[in-house]
């Protein structure tokens, strides 16, 4: 399904970033003719999470990497509201991971493919493309 919007989990904002074959060539070339990059900033949360825990090594602060990221990806952070994070909490535990959760959530609310390597997401009946 192609799509001129889409919305990046954490590990696709990582890939992009980095330049990854992780994400393939034709998920590049959606993203580089998408009308709108969404990103959630639950994603700038689990980036700093992981970097305290000693899981992930940047070469800068995880803000000051996070607001480069969006600024050089033209990226737009999408509102997470109360709302949505109980939303997320109350889906069905396919997933257990909760930035992934409230990704999902953000997803479902705006109708939005993630571009994630994660086949759980499916599992809630978002689209994914990776």
């Amino acid at each position: 399904m192609k799509s001129s919007q889409y919305l990046l989990d954490t590990c696709a904002l990582i890939w992009l970033v980095q330049g990854s074959k992780r994400l393939s060539e034709t998920v590049k070339q959606e993203l580089a003719h998408a009308s709108d990059i969404f990103i959630s900033p639950v994603t700038a949360w689990e980036i700093a999470v992981k970097c305290q825990a000693g899981k992930m090594v940047l070469p800068l602060d995880p803000a000051e990497w996070f607001r480069i990221a969006v600024d050089s990806f033209g990226l737009t952070i999408l509102p997470l509201d109360y709302s949505l994070l109980v939303k997320s909490a109350q889906l069905p535990p396919h997933h257990r991971d909760p930035a992934d959760r409230a990704i999902i959530a953000l997803a479902l609310a705006n109708g939005l493919p993630v571009v994630t390597g994660d086949h759980r997401f499916a599992a809630y009946g978002v689209t994914t493309v990776c």
